[in-house]
């Protein structure tokens, strides 16, 4: 099976991709990812929350939406020391990119701004890829962040378009596309994926991806996530997404789009390594770690447990681009 890069995708096709036999689809993702990418290198990806709670939007999934009562604390915007503390000690273990949130619905231009202008630049000067994920976004504001040396910048879709609406009514799917549109047009890579287990239908998970995969150019960065169920949140009694649905999405996007980095992302904590391997297998080839808190507040697998399954599956950390 030969890969090329294709934007003109039909929701038919990716279903059909997405309901073979799961061996078989399993070995046409491995055999594309294996075109594309090093088959042996995972890149290991640090994300902190610099700004923790409080946000005005009600995604159901979200700990930090203000209008749930969750145990999640609000913290204020951390201090730049601060961040770059952490940035320089995820470089030491082993990452290369470091990812900034902020539980905002807006980027506004005020002080708090000019500090993550700050961060971005900092991190950015310790050699790492940086990545922030901030909420919606200007133009203008992409490209002061792009000056800044800003990599990366995460937006989610979460869901497919007609599925959105369930789970957010504080934004509009457009919404998503068009900070996506302005990340693009500052010449920042985008990292855009989203979350199954919320409640949607397999149709639904092949629309996002079809969103994905026909935009005029694929988002560099794919995270795909299974629902980190939060108490206090709506969504809090969702069953646990199945560890073969992930493998089924991961081994999907990586056919559909295959030169973009495949992102194993929330959810791995409730995944053994076994199940873990499969998704690498399936064509994930980057991973969150760090410290509990670093993954959006819900928990994640620690540095030394994630280097030590690495090892024993014979993967190793991707070494850091040169800027």
């Amino acid at each position: 099976m030969t890969s090329a890069i294709r934007n003109n995708w039909t929701l038919e096709e990716i279903q059909a991709i997405y309901d073979q036999p799961l061996m078989e689809l399993v070995y046409q993702a491995a055999t594309v990812h294996r075109q594309w990418h090093s088959a042996k290198e995972i890149q290991v990806c640090t994300l902190l929350s610099i700004k923790t709670g409080g946000c005005p939007e009600d995604c159901s999934y979200c700990g930090q939406a203000a209008r749930y009562h969750t145990d999640i604390k609000v913290q204020a915007l951390l201090p730049t020391e601060t961040v770059l503390a952490h940035a320089q000690k995820a470089k030491e273990t082993g990452s290369t990119r470091f990812c900034m949130a902020a539980a905002w619905r807006e980027v506004r231009d005020n002080k708090d701004f000019d500090r993550v202008i700050d961060m971005v630049k900092g991190v950015n000067d310790l050699g790492l890829e940086v990545c922030c994920t901030l909420g919606m976004l200007t133009e203008e504001q992409a490209v002061r962040l792009q000056e800044a040396g800003l990599h990366a910048y995460n937006h989610n879709l979460d869901t497919s378009e007609d599925y959105y609406k369930e789970i957010i009514s504080t934004r509009k799917f457009d919404n998503r596309i068009n900070t996506i549109n302005n990340v693009r047009k500052a010449g920042i890579t985008v990292c855009s994926g989203g979350i199954i287990g919320l409640g949607e239908t397999h149709r639904d998970r092949m629309s996002m991806l079809l969103t994905l995969a026909t935009m005029p150019k694929h988002p560099e960065s794919v995270p795909i996530n299974a629902l980190a169920r939060v108490k206090g949140t709506p969504l809090e009694d969702n069953p646990k997404v199945d560890a073969w649905d992930m493998v089924r999405m991961i081994a999907t996007a990586r056919i559909v789009m295959p030169a973009s980095t495949v992102r194993l992302t929330a959810g791995r904590i409730e995944m053994t390594e076994s199940e873990q391997a499969w998704c690498f297998m399936a064509g994930a080839n980057s991973i969150f770690t760090g410290e509990r808190q670093t993954l959006l507040v819900t928990p994640n697998p620690g540095v030394s447990e994630d280097m030590k399954m690495l090892q024993n599956l014979g993967l190793e950390p991707k070494a850091a681009i040169s800027h």
